[in-house]
Protein backbone atom coordinates (compact mmCIF):
# COMPACT_ATOMS: atom_id res chain seq x y z
CA UNK A 1 0.00 0.00 0.00
CA UNK A 2 2.72 2.20 1.16
CA UNK A 3 4.99 3.81 -1.87
CA UNK A 4 8.43 2.30 -0.83
CA UNK A 5 11.47 3.28 -2.12
CA UNK A 6 13.82 1.91 -4.60
CA UNK A 7 16.32 0.64 -1.98
CA UNK A 8 13.51 -0.82 -0.07
CA UNK A 9 12.07 -2.97 -2.86
CA UNK A 10 15.80 -4.58 -3.44
CA UNK A 11 16.52 -5.09 0.29
CA UNK A 12 12.82 -6.89 0.55
CA UNK A 13 14.38 -10.19 -0.89
CA UNK A 14 17.84 -11.58 -0.38
CA UNK A 15 17.21 -15.12 -2.38
CA UNK A 16 18.36 -13.93 -5.67
CA UNK A 17 21.83 -15.68 -6.04
CA UNK A 18 20.05 -18.76 -4.29
CA UNK A 19 17.25 -18.90 -7.28
CA UNK A 20 19.97 -18.46 -9.32
CA UNK A 21 21.46 -21.38 -8.17
CA UNK A 22 17.93 -23.66 -8.82
CA UNK A 23 17.89 -22.18 -12.27
CA UNK A 24 21.02 -23.66 -13.16
CA UNK A 25 19.41 -27.40 -12.85
CA UNK A 26 16.34 -26.17 -15.32
CA UNK A 27 16.86 -26.68 -19.01
CA UNK A 28 18.50 -24.56 -21.31
CA UNK A 29 16.71 -22.28 -22.93
CA UNK A 30 15.61 -22.70 -26.43
CA UNK A 31 18.07 -21.12 -29.01
CA UNK A 32 15.08 -19.76 -30.97
CA UNK A 33 13.14 -18.02 -28.04
CA UNK A 34 11.02 -16.87 -28.38
CA UNK A 35 9.62 -17.90 -31.85
CA UNK A 36 6.44 -16.40 -32.19
CA UNK A 37 4.58 -13.24 -31.17
CA UNK A 38 4.33 -12.32 -27.45
CA UNK A 39 0.82 -11.30 -26.04
CA UNK A 40 0.30 -8.86 -22.94
CA UNK A 41 -3.02 -9.08 -21.28
CA UNK A 42 -4.21 -6.26 -19.57
CA UNK A 43 -7.02 -7.28 -17.21
CA UNK A 44 -8.77 -3.46 -17.83
CA UNK A 45 -10.13 -1.35 -20.87
CA UNK A 46 -8.31 0.60 -23.39
CA UNK A 47 -7.52 4.07 -22.19
CA UNK A 48 -6.41 3.31 -17.99
CA UNK A 49 -2.90 3.73 -16.88
CA UNK A 50 -2.60 -0.22 -16.64
CA UNK A 51 -3.31 0.31 -20.83
CA UNK A 52 -1.08 2.69 -21.40
CA UNK A 53 1.74 1.71 -19.48
CA UNK A 54 1.72 -2.21 -20.61
CA UNK A 55 1.97 -0.44 -24.69
CA UNK A 56 4.76 1.22 -23.47
CA UNK A 57 6.28 -1.48 -22.35
CA UNK A 58 5.14 -3.56 -25.27
CA UNK A 59 7.25 -1.49 -27.44
CA UNK A 60 10.65 -1.71 -25.28
CA UNK A 61 9.81 -5.73 -25.50
CA UNK A 62 9.44 -5.68 -29.16
CA UNK A 63 13.05 -4.42 -29.64
CA UNK A 64 14.38 -6.76 -27.37
CA UNK A 65 12.87 -9.66 -28.08
CA UNK A 66 12.80 -9.47 -32.10
CA UNK A 67 9.58 -10.64 -31.88
CA UNK A 68 5.76 -8.47 -31.90
CA UNK A 69 4.53 -7.76 -28.62
CA UNK A 70 0.79 -7.33 -28.69
CA UNK A 71 -1.08 -6.01 -25.63
CA UNK A 72 -5.20 -7.76 -25.74
CA UNK A 73 -7.75 -5.94 -23.51
CA UNK A 74 -9.69 -8.46 -21.33
CA UNK A 75 -11.53 -6.30 -18.34
CA UNK A 76 -14.17 -7.30 -16.11
CA UNK A 77 -14.99 -7.74 -12.32
CA UNK A 78 -12.11 -5.80 -11.48
CA UNK A 79 -9.22 -7.15 -13.47
CA UNK A 80 -10.74 -10.92 -12.70
CA UNK A 81 -11.94 -11.64 -16.02
CA UNK A 82 -7.92 -11.02 -17.85
CA UNK A 83 -6.46 -12.67 -15.04
CA UNK A 84 -8.13 -15.61 -14.99
CA UNK A 85 -7.52 -15.98 -18.61
CA UNK A 86 -3.50 -14.84 -17.93
CA UNK A 87 -3.68 -17.93 -15.43
CA UNK A 88 -4.93 -20.65 -18.30
CA UNK A 89 -2.89 -19.38 -20.82
CA UNK A 90 -0.08 -21.88 -21.81
CA UNK A 91 3.28 -21.40 -19.55
CA UNK A 92 5.48 -21.44 -22.36
CA UNK A 93 6.51 -17.47 -22.24
CA UNK A 94 4.32 -16.26 -24.53
CA UNK A 95 1.25 -14.83 -22.72
CA UNK A 96 2.25 -12.30 -20.02
CA UNK A 97 -0.10 -10.63 -17.70
CA UNK A 98 0.33 -6.57 -16.40
CA UNK A 99 -0.53 -7.25 -12.80
CA UNK A 100 -1.52 -4.21 -10.79
CA UNK A 101 -2.29 -3.91 -6.92
CA UNK A 102 -5.93 -4.53 -7.15
CA UNK A 103 -5.18 -7.80 -9.24
CA UNK A 104 -2.29 -9.25 -6.78
CA UNK A 105 -2.35 -7.68 -3.91
CA UNK A 106 -6.53 -6.38 -3.32
CA UNK A 107 -8.93 -8.59 -4.79
CA UNK A 108 -7.92 -11.78 -2.50
CA UNK A 109 -9.09 -9.58 0.32
CA UNK A 110 -11.91 -8.13 -1.02
CA UNK A 111 -13.74 -10.69 -3.53
CA UNK A 112 -15.28 -13.83 -1.55
CA UNK A 113 -14.44 -16.63 -4.32
CA UNK A 114 -11.54 -15.43 -6.42
CA UNK A 115 -10.86 -17.55 -9.98
CA UNK A 116 -7.60 -17.42 -9.55
CA UNK A 117 -4.77 -17.27 -7.07
CA UNK A 118 -2.41 -14.87 -7.39
CA UNK A 119 0.16 -16.60 -5.74
CA UNK A 120 -0.13 -20.14 -7.37
CA UNK A 121 -1.14 -19.65 -10.55
CA UNK A 122 1.75 -16.60 -11.54
CA UNK A 123 4.97 -17.10 -11.58
CA UNK A 124 6.82 -12.89 -11.08
CA UNK A 125 8.91 -11.70 -13.56
CA UNK A 126 9.44 -8.16 -12.50
CA UNK A 127 8.11 -4.68 -10.86
CA UNK A 128 7.55 -1.93 -13.80
CA UNK A 129 6.62 1.14 -12.21
CA UNK A 130 5.03 2.64 -9.52
CA UNK A 131 2.64 5.79 -9.86
CA UNK A 132 0.77 7.63 -7.00
CA UNK A 133 -2.33 8.62 -6.75
CA UNK A 134 -3.72 12.14 -6.92
CA UNK A 135 -7.16 13.34 -5.61
CA UNK A 136 -8.91 15.50 -7.99
CA UNK A 137 -12.31 17.43 -8.53
CA UNK A 138 -14.33 18.24 -11.25
CA UNK A 139 -14.37 21.30 -12.22
CA UNK A 140 -17.86 22.23 -12.10
CA UNK A 141 -17.38 22.05 -7.97
CA UNK A 142 -16.01 26.04 -8.27
CA UNK A 143 -17.07 26.42 -4.59
CA UNK A 144 -13.98 23.56 -4.08
CA UNK A 145 -10.52 25.36 -4.81
CA UNK A 146 -8.29 23.19 -2.29
CA UNK A 147 -7.93 20.73 -0.49
CA UNK A 148 -9.43 22.06 2.64
CA UNK A 149 -12.59 23.57 1.00
CA UNK A 150 -13.24 19.62 -0.37
CA UNK A 151 -13.16 18.39 3.23
CA UNK A 152 -15.45 21.42 4.17
CA UNK A 153 -17.87 20.64 1.60
CA UNK A 154 -17.41 16.91 2.24
CA UNK A 155 -18.43 17.22 5.62
CA UNK A 156 -21.01 19.93 5.02
CA UNK A 157 -22.61 17.33 2.44
CA UNK A 158 -23.44 14.47 4.60
CA UNK A 159 -22.72 11.70 2.05
CA UNK A 160 -23.68 13.47 -0.75
CA UNK A 161 -20.45 14.38 -2.26
CA UNK A 162 -20.00 11.71 -4.76
CA UNK A 163 -16.72 10.10 -5.45
CA UNK A 164 -15.84 7.99 -8.81
CA UNK A 165 -13.65 4.46 -8.65
CA UNK A 166 -12.71 2.04 -10.98
CA UNK A 167 -14.35 -0.76 -8.95
CA UNK A 168 -16.18 -1.56 -5.16
CA UNK A 169 -12.32 -2.91 -3.56
CA UNK A 170 -10.45 -1.13 -6.30
CA UNK A 171 -7.34 0.80 -5.11
CA UNK A 172 -9.02 3.84 -5.98
CA UNK A 173 -12.15 3.43 -3.54
CA UNK A 174 -9.89 1.69 -0.92
CA UNK A 175 -7.54 5.19 -1.24
CA UNK A 176 -10.10 7.36 -0.87
CA UNK A 177 -11.76 5.06 2.09
CA UNK A 178 -8.75 6.20 3.93
CA UNK A 179 -8.99 10.14 3.37
CA UNK A 180 -12.92 9.98 4.42
CA UNK A 181 -11.63 7.98 7.30
CA UNK A 182 -9.51 9.89 8.51
CA UNK A 183 -11.28 13.66 7.20
CA UNK A 184 -14.49 11.80 9.13
CA UNK A 185 -16.70 12.66 6.41
CA UNK A 186 -19.23 10.04 4.54
CA UNK A 187 -19.32 10.44 0.68
CA UNK A 188 -21.33 8.93 -1.74
CA UNK A 189 -19.28 6.00 -4.12
CA UNK A 190 -20.22 5.84 -7.64
CA UNK A 191 -18.03 2.74 -9.25
CA UNK A 192 -17.30 2.35 -12.69
CA UNK A 193 -16.00 -0.76 -14.92
CA UNK A 194 -12.55 0.87 -15.71
CA UNK A 195 -10.63 4.33 -15.08
CA UNK A 196 -11.69 6.17 -18.46
CA UNK A 197 -15.07 5.84 -17.85
CA UNK A 198 -14.59 7.04 -13.94
CA UNK A 199 -12.73 10.32 -15.34
CA UNK A 200 -14.95 11.10 -17.95
CA UNK A 201 -18.30 11.25 -15.49
CA UNK A 202 -15.50 13.69 -12.80
CA UNK A 203 -14.74 15.49 -16.07
CA UNK A 204 -18.43 16.00 -17.40
CA UNK A 205 -19.68 16.96 -13.89
CA UNK A 206 -21.71 13.73 -13.28
CA UNK A 207 -19.23 12.89 -10.32
CA UNK A 208 -17.64 14.94 -7.95
CA UNK A 209 -14.28 13.39 -7.36
CA UNK A 210 -11.99 10.67 -7.93
CA UNK A 211 -8.84 9.24 -6.65
CA UNK A 212 -6.50 7.75 -9.48
CA UNK A 213 -2.99 7.82 -10.70
CA UNK A 214 -1.37 11.40 -10.97
CA UNK A 215 -0.90 10.94 -14.56
CA UNK A 216 -4.63 10.89 -15.52
CA UNK A 217 -5.85 13.75 -13.11
CA UNK A 218 -3.13 15.84 -14.76
CA UNK A 219 -4.30 15.04 -18.20
CA UNK A 220 -7.96 16.70 -17.03
CA UNK A 221 -6.24 19.49 -14.74
CA UNK A 222 -4.46 20.88 -18.14
CA UNK A 223 -7.61 21.16 -19.96
CA UNK A 224 -9.17 22.90 -16.93
CA UNK A 225 -11.65 19.96 -16.73
CA UNK A 226 -10.78 19.19 -13.27
CA UNK A 227 -8.41 20.34 -10.13
CA UNK A 228 -5.99 18.24 -8.77
CA UNK A 229 -6.35 18.43 -4.65
CA UNK A 230 -3.77 16.98 -3.60
CA UNK A 231 -1.15 14.10 -4.48
CA UNK A 232 -0.74 10.81 -1.93
CA UNK A 233 2.51 10.34 -1.96
CA UNK A 234 5.89 11.50 0.71
CA UNK A 235 7.03 14.06 -1.61
CA UNK A 236 5.63 16.58 -4.48
CA UNK A 237 6.49 15.49 -7.58
CA UNK A 238 7.70 17.30 -11.23
CA UNK A 239 4.54 16.75 -12.77
CA UNK A 240 3.05 18.65 -10.45
CA UNK A 241 5.14 20.80 -8.62
CA UNK A 242 2.64 23.15 -6.78
CA UNK A 243 0.10 19.95 -5.28
CA UNK A 244 0.72 19.74 -1.99
CA UNK A 245 1.08 15.67 -0.71
CA UNK A 246 -1.53 14.33 1.76
CA UNK A 247 0.78 14.27 4.21
CA UNK A 248 1.38 18.01 4.31
CA UNK A 249 -1.73 18.25 4.85
CA UNK A 250 -2.18 16.01 8.04
CA UNK A 251 -3.30 12.57 6.38
CA UNK A 252 -0.70 10.01 6.53
CA UNK A 253 -1.51 8.28 2.93
CA UNK A 254 1.40 7.92 0.25
CA UNK A 255 -0.24 4.84 -2.14
CA UNK A 256 -0.50 4.63 -5.44
CA UNK A 257 -0.68 1.80 -8.32
CA UNK A 258 2.02 -0.64 -8.57
CA UNK A 259 2.39 -2.22 -11.85
CA UNK A 260 4.25 -5.64 -12.69
CA UNK A 261 4.75 -8.68 -15.37
CA UNK A 262 3.81 -11.92 -14.24
CA UNK A 263 3.48 -15.06 -16.51
CA UNK A 264 1.55 -18.07 -15.94
CA UNK A 265 2.60 -20.71 -13.49
CA UNK A 266 4.98 -23.44 -14.16
CA UNK A 267 6.53 -20.72 -17.03
CA UNK A 268 10.56 -22.26 -17.20
CA UNK A 269 12.93 -20.78 -15.33
CA UNK A 270 15.34 -20.03 -18.60
CA UNK A 271 12.09 -18.25 -20.18
CA UNK A 272 11.67 -15.94 -16.79
CA UNK A 273 15.36 -15.12 -16.68
CA UNK A 274 15.17 -14.38 -20.27
CA UNK A 275 12.00 -12.17 -19.81
CA UNK A 276 13.32 -10.85 -16.62
CA UNK A 277 16.72 -9.44 -18.82
CA UNK A 278 14.31 -8.24 -21.32
CA UNK A 279 12.41 -5.89 -19.01
CA UNK A 280 15.51 -4.31 -18.05
CA UNK A 281 16.46 -4.05 -21.54
CA UNK A 282 13.55 -2.77 -23.44
CA UNK A 283 13.22 -0.04 -20.08
CA UNK A 284 15.64 1.68 -21.45
CA UNK A 285 14.14 2.57 -24.85
CA UNK A 286 13.12 5.96 -24.87
CA UNK A 287 9.79 5.81 -25.77
CA UNK A 288 9.04 3.43 -23.13
CA UNK A 289 10.70 5.97 -20.68
CA UNK A 290 8.79 8.49 -22.27
CA UNK A 291 5.42 6.93 -21.44
CA UNK A 292 6.74 5.96 -17.79
CA UNK A 293 7.75 9.97 -17.40
CA UNK A 294 4.05 10.85 -18.60
CA UNK A 295 2.39 9.27 -15.96
CA UNK A 296 4.81 10.47 -12.92
CA UNK A 297 6.53 6.77 -13.26
CA UNK A 298 9.68 5.46 -13.48
CA UNK A 299 11.56 2.15 -14.61
CA UNK A 300 11.26 0.07 -11.50
CA UNK A 301 12.97 -3.70 -12.82
CA UNK A 302 13.31 -6.31 -9.89
CA UNK A 303 14.50 -9.97 -9.90
CA UNK A 304 11.47 -12.02 -9.71
CA UNK A 305 11.99 -12.54 -6.12
CA UNK A 306 12.19 -9.06 -5.17
CA UNK A 307 8.77 -8.57 -6.48
CA UNK A 308 7.19 -11.76 -4.78
CA UNK A 309 8.29 -10.41 -1.32
CA UNK A 310 7.12 -6.90 -2.20
CA UNK A 311 3.31 -8.62 -3.20
CA UNK A 312 2.99 -9.84 0.08
CA UNK A 313 3.72 -7.57 1.92
CA UNK A 314 1.33 -5.40 0.25
CA UNK A 315 -1.64 -8.41 0.46
CA UNK A 316 -1.09 -7.80 4.35
CA UNK A 317 -1.34 -4.15 4.21
CA UNK A 318 -4.29 -4.02 1.92
CA UNK A 319 -6.32 -6.64 3.61
CA UNK A 320 -6.14 -4.74 6.74
CA UNK A 321 -8.12 -1.80 5.14
CA UNK A 322 -10.56 -3.92 3.59
CA UNK A 323 -11.18 -6.26 6.81
CA UNK A 324 -11.89 -2.73 8.33
CA UNK A 325 -14.11 -1.02 6.29
CA UNK A 326 -15.91 -4.86 5.75
CA UNK A 327 -15.11 -4.07 2.18
CA UNK A 328 -16.41 -6.81 0.01
CA UNK A 329 -17.15 -8.16 -3.65
CA UNK A 330 -20.32 -10.91 -4.15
Amino acid sequence: MLLTSRRGLLAASATGLLAGKSALAQPALPANWPDRPIRIIVPYAAGGITDVISRGMAVGLQGTLGQPVVVENRPGANGTVGTLVAARAPADGTTLTMGITDTFAINRSTFRSLPYSDENDFVPISMVTRVPFALMVGAHRREITDYASFIREARREAGRLSHASWGVGSSSHLAFEFVARAERFEKLHVPFAAQAPGMQAVASGQVDSMMLPVGGANSLAVDNRARILALAHPTRIELTPNVPTLTELGVPLATGLWLALYAPARTPAPIIARLNAAVREGMRNEQTQAVFRQQAGAAEPSTPEELAAFAARERVQWAQLVNEKNIRVE
